[in-house]
Order: C-alpha cells, then structure tokens, then sequence
C-alpha cells in the first residue's frame, strides 16, 4: 500500500463514470458507483473530481445541487444537449425491483479532452474506475485518455458485470489497466468463466488473475458474509460478516466498501484494518434508506473513531 500519510489534505480522486438516476414511482434517487464513491470519499476529507457526463435537464441540476452540498468539485462534470441524464427505470417484481439500465445516456458520450484535461490538471493521488461506462467507444475512449495520462498513479477497477452492457474485450482491457480490483463473489465466478481460467477455488481464481494480470491486490466482498483481500505475495486478509445489522437495504453497500478501501489505500493503513473499517461503514449503510445517508451527521462516528480530519 502507499505510504503512509497524517491526514487526508489535498488527496485528489478522479473517478470516472456513470451517473445514474434511479426512476422510483415516488421521484429520482441519484446514484451511480462512481458518484456514491465520490459522495463517501469527500465525507471522509479526500477530494473526489467525479468525471462523467448529463443532459441539460432536472436531473442534472439535482446532481449539481447534491455535490455542491457535499462540497464535491463539479469541474469534471461534462454537459450534453443532446443526450439525458443517466437513468434506470425502477419496476416492482415479484422477487422486489427490477432494474432496467437505459441506453444512449450522457454519461455513454464522456469526451476525451475534456476527461484527459482534468486528469492533467488535478495530478490524482488514484483513479477509480468501472465497466459500465465503457459500454459505449466514445466514454471509452475518454478513459483510456485519462488512464494514458496518469500512468504512474494506482488504478482501481471496481467490476460491475451488469447484463448485457459489457464485452469481454472491456473486461480484459480493464483488468491490464488495473494495480487493484474489487469484485464481489459472484462477479469472481463470472469472470472464470468469461476468462476460461479453470481453476478450482475463488483464491485460486484471485490468484491467477493477479498473476495473468499482474496486480497488486484483488478484493473480493462477500455481502453480510464479510470480505478478503489477496495481494501479489498470495497474503490473504479476511474478515467475517457482521451480523447484528439491521439491514433496510443493500443498495450501495459495496460503493462503501469501495470508498473505505481507496481511504485505506491512500493513508496506508493495514490491509486488517481497512477491511474492518470498510466492512463497518457497509454495513452501518445498510442500515439506511439509499446508497448515501439524507445527513452529514452519518459520517461522525466514523471520522472519530478513525481519527480523520
């Protein structure tokens, strides 16, 4: 992990992405991996630059509004007058809500210039970024822009398999960019399967993936059943689940998860340590309506009790 730092000042995160508007019957729900990362890693006292993309429309102005509010950069946040804000429609069903990921959205059309720019610009200390958003060439082709350009600064890839908006090419060409990779369990099985790695266990899935790959570390979350972490030295770190949760839903929990982790990774705490604490805030957010708490007052306990800023 990198060195170790005293506080979180001036530790710039792009993230690179979606934006996504859940269509409730009851009204929008702003969400999206790299915005519910950002949402945490700014709480946390990190300076997350959100890149992706929105129509001109409500939804955006929803957007802005949030992020100000949080006091999250809104510089990388690109405008499309053609395109709308991302959105999923929300259906009922009868196993609970089905979800329905809509095409051709403003966050498919990043622009390369523009995403290469603010790459240049913030110098960032890490760049998260996932599989959704490079379904289309064009928002593709902006990452690989902002990934050329900070060559010598840790990616993280967080996989997010989402039928039928991924291709195998994606998946590889993600994974050679990457130093780290989230995943969660189900997610590891697929990609044996999409890779024809044949192996025999999850670690040993984890394992060949570092190798072929060649990653520092592969973290693999298991919902209430915790979550493990192999790194290139095939050192493996687990946790249990948490069981004394009482869970309103799960939406976000793994973006949290994630958002702990990058915290980790940029103040050099233990591997043990950072999985606990990630593990903890998961869970607390399970806890809560949404993938990101309606009040600041959510974080406090954990910004004391992990000594932050």
């Amino acid at each position: 992990m990198p060195a170790d730092h005293d506080n979180t000042s001036a530790k710039n995160v792009i993230l690179f992405g979606e934006v996504l508007a859940d269509i409730f019957p009851d009204g929008p729900v702003m969400g999206g991996a790299p915005f519910n990362v950002g949402y945490h890693l700014r709480a946390f006292g990190l300076y997350p630059i959100l890149v992706t993309r929105t129509g001109t429309d409500p939804l955006r102005e929803k957007l802005i509004k949030l992020m100000q509010d949080a006091g999250m950069s809104v510089a990388g946040v690109q405008c499309d007058s053609h395109y709308p804000t991302g959105q999923v429609q929300v259906k009922p069903g009868e196993d609970g809500h089905i979800f329905e990921i809509l095409a051709d959205q403003a966050y498919d059309f990043i622009d390369l210039h523009a995403a290469g720019d603010i790459a240049s610009t913030v110098k960032p200390e890490l760049v998260y970024f996932g599989t959704l958003a490079q379904r289309n060439p064009v928002s593709g082709a902006a990452l690989e822009e902002i990934l050329r350009r900070t060559l010598q600064t840790p990616h993280l890839l967080d996989i997010n398999l989402r039928k039928p908006w991924y291709r195998l090419e994606t998946i590889q060409y993600s994974l050679t960019q990457a130093d780290y990779v989230k995943v969660n369990e189900d997610e590891l099985i697929e990609l044996s399967d999409l890779l024809a790695l044949q192996t025999l266990s999850a670690r040993d899935t984890a394992l060949r993936l570092i190798e072929n790959f060649r990653l520092k570390a592969l973290l693999v979350t298991r919902g209430g059943d915790g979550a493990w972490l192999l790194d290139q030295a095939d050192n493996r770190t687990e946790i249990a689940g948490i069981t004394h949760v009482s869970v309103i839903d799960t939406v976000g929990a793994g973006d949290g998860f994630c958002a702990v982790f990058i915290l980790g990774l940029l103040l050099g705490w233990p591997n043990a340590l950072t999985l606990e604490r990630a593990n903890r805030f998961a869970a607390a957010l399970c806890g809560i309506r949404g993938a990101t708490p309606e009040t600041a007052g959510f974080y406090d306990i954990f910004l004391k009790d992990w000594n932050l800023p």
